[in-house]
C-alpha cells in the first residue's frame, strides 16, 4: 500500500478580519501520496489559493489539522513555521527578486553547506544554463517560470505547490510548461498540488483532480472517475462543462424544459431532481419551429460548440463545423434518442428515449 504523505483531516478555516460568518474552507479531508501530482479546480473565491496558503503554513486553520510524513504541522493551535516545513511554493507571479540573477535566484534560501548538484542538475533540466548570469527582466515569461519552479526544488522540498503558475503565459508556453511540470516532479520523486481555474489543463497532467466550491471538497478522482461518476452535479457542470436541467421523474416518464421523455432500460428507484448530460445529446434544426437562439460559439477542432439560450437556461450543443452558424440564428433544439445521461441525486446513469407528445 502506498503511504500518504500528506494528510489534511477535517480542515476549515476562516479569516478573523472578515465580518462573514461563513467559513473559507469547510471540513476538507484530502490524501496525497508520494509522487503524486494533484490538482484544485474550482471557481473564483471557494478556496483553492487559502487551502493552499494553508499547507504552506501562512495562514493556520481554525479546526482540522494537516499531517506532513506521520507529523503533525498545522492545527488549530499551533502552527509549524514555513520555512521549517520542507515546502517550496510557486507563485502566481513568480515572486523572483529583480536584483539578484538566475542562478542567485534559484539558490536564494540554501545554506553554504547545501549540496549544489541537485542545483545544477535542475538547471540543466529546466534549460536554464544559457541563463543563470541574467536577470529576471531579461527572460520571458516561460522562463521565469522555470526559474521559480527550480527555486521551490532546489532546497530537497519533497511537495511543491503551485498557485495557478501558468496563468499570464501564451498558449503554446503554457502547454510546453505543464507538461515539463509533470516530468520534472516525477524526476525529482516530489509531490505537488496544483491550483488552476483551468479544469482541462488539470485533467491533462494530473493523477487526481479536487474539485471544490464554496469551501468544499465535491470530489478528488481520477479524470476517468469524475467522467463516469460525478458526485455531484456540479462536477460535472464545471469540470466538464456539461448542460444540467431541473426534471420531474414519475412512471419512467423524465419531464424536461425541452419535453417529456421516455427512459431506456433504465430501472430508477429513487426520485432524481436534475438531468445532466454532454453537448453531443442535444442537437440543432434550423427548419423546424423555433424555441432558442444562438448565443455564443467556441471552435474544438472537429465541431463546434454553440451555446443557445432556451428560456432562462444556457444550453452547449455540439454542431458540425460545414454549417454556417451565426450569432443571433433562431433554432429549435431537441433530445437525440438512445442517449446516455446522468440523474442526480444519486449519479443513476440513464439513457433517454423517444419524445413523448403530451
Amino acid at each position: 500500500m502506498i503511504a500518504e504523505q500528506l494528510e489534511i483531516i477535517d480542515l476549515s478555516h476562516k479569516y478573523k478580519s472578515y465580518s462573514s460568518v461563513n467559513n473559507t474552507l469547510n471540513s476538507i479531508n484530502l490524501k496525497l501520496s508520494k509522487g503524486e501530482l494533484v490538482g484544485l479546480v474550482g471557481p473564483s473565491g471557494c478556496g483553492k489559493t487559502t487551502l493552499l496558503r494553508i499547507i504552506a503554513g501562512f495562514e493556520s486553520p481554525c479546526n482540522g489539522r494537516i499531517v506532513l510524513n506521520g507529523s503533525e504541522i498545522s492545527n488549530s493551535s499551533r502552527t509549524i513555521p514555513p520555512e521549517k516545513r520542507g515546502i517550496g511554493m510557486v507563485f502566481q507571479d513568480y515572486a523572483l527578486f529583480p536584483h539578484l540573477t538566475v542562478w542567485q535566484n534559484i539558490c536564494f534560501g540554501l545554506t553554504k553547506r547545501s549540496n549544489y548538484d541537485r542545483t545544477n542538475w535542475l538547471v540543466e533540466l529546466l534549460g536554464l544554463k544559457d541563463f543563470v548570469k541574467r536577470f529576471p527582466h531579461e527572460l520571458s515569461g516561460g522562463q521565469r517560470q522555470r526559474i521559480a519552479l527550480a527555486r521551490a526544488l532546489a532546497p530537497g522540498n519533497s511537495i511543491v505547490l503551485l498557485d495557478e503558475p501558468f496563468n499570464s503565459l501564451d498558449v503554446q508556453v503554457r502547454m510546453k510548461l505543464r507538461t515539463e511540470l509533470s516530468e520534472v516532479l516525477k524526476t525529482f520523486s516530489a509531490t505537488g498540488i496544483f491550483v488552476t481555474h483551468d479544469s482541462q489543463e488539470a485533467l491533462s497532467i494530473c493523477d487526481r483532480v479536487a474539485v471544490m466550491r464554496d469551501g468544499q471538497l465535491h470530489q478528488c478522482g481520477s479524470a476517468e472517475e469524475l467522467i463516469r461518476t460525478p458526485k455531484t452535479s456540479f462536477v460535472g457542470e464545471f469540470v466538464f462543462q456539461k448542460n444540467i436541467f431541473p426534471i420531474q421523474f414519475n412512471n419512467n416518464v423524465l419531464s424536461t424544459p425541452l419535453g417529456s421523455y421516455s427512459l431506456i432500460n433504465s430501472v430508477i428507484r429513487t426520485s432524481p431532481d436534475y438531468l445532466m448530460f454532454d453537448s453531443d445529446v442535444v442537437e440543432l434544426d434550423f427548419n423546424s419551429p423555433y424555441n432558442c437562439i444562438v448565443k455564443s460559439r467556441e471552435y474544438h477542432h472537429s465541431h463546434w460548440i454553440i451555446t443557445v439560450k432556451f428560456g432562462d437556461f444556457f444550453i452547449r450543443v455540439s454542431h458540425a463545423v460545414g454549417d454556417s452558424i451565426k450569432i443571433g440564428d433562431s433554432c429549435c433544439i431537441r433530445f437525440i434518442h438512445n442517449k446516455d445521461v446522468l440523474l442526480f441525486p444519486g449519479t443513476i446513469p440513464a439513457v433517454i428515449g423517444q419524445s413523448l407528445i403530451n
